[in-house]
């Protein structure tokens, strides 16, 4: 129900959060426990909740997100904080979900679940990743440009974690990989 502010003009209970009907339009990448895209997710997670006025709702300076008072106000914010929180869950593969979901939790609670399982993990991710990484063969893949990709997937994901993998180094990598019929290269 709009309302008459100080100024004369009306204001609405309406939030842009509302609007949005399929946050997989906005939030494009699946963040699992089996997949190093953290950051990524993030990125793309805040820059939306900036366009949609609710970034307050998962990042807060003093770590809990204020709660108005009012009875109307409260409503709302209880409305829009469930809408961000299913952005969430709809925006994690399902075993992330089952990992940070709990009973009457906010959208800050989850958020912050999300960010410790992932940097609170950063440095025993990285020592998985790297192992993975400096063991890829071409024999393990169908064709040379899967073998690339993995490369590339992987490198991506040792930059998430804070290990980046150097150009030169994936380009080694590529060629210690392959084939017996590429030895010649």
């Amino acid at each position: 129900m709009p309302e008459t502010t100080q100024k004369g003009t009306k204001s609405s209970s309406f939030h842009p959060a509302l609007a949005v009907p399929n946050i997989r339009n906005h939030v494009t990448v699946t963040l699992g426990l089996d997949n190093d895209q953290y950051r990524l997710w993030v990125a793309l997670f805040t820059n939306h909740a900036k366009s949609t006025r609710v970034l307050h709702h998962i990042i807060d300076p003093n770590g809990k997100a204020p709660k108005p008072s009012t009875g109307d106000d409260q409503e709302l914010w209880e409305t829009i904080d469930a809408t961000v929180l299913q952005w969430i869950y709809a925006t994690v593969t399902n075993d992330l979900l089952e990992t940070v979901v709990e009973e009457d939790s906010t959208t800050m609670d989850c958020w912050n679940r999300i960010r410790d399982i992932f940097l609170d993990n950063q440095h025993s991710r990285a020592v998985t990743l790297e192992q993975e990484f400096s063991h890829v063969s071409m024999d393990d893949f169908p064709n040379a440009y899967a073998s690339c990709q993995r490369l590339k997937n992987l490198a991506d994901q040792l930059k998430n974690v804070g290990s980046p993998v150097t150009d030169t180094r994936l380009v080694l990598q590529m060629v210690s990989g392959l084939s017996i019929a590429y030895h010649g290269v």
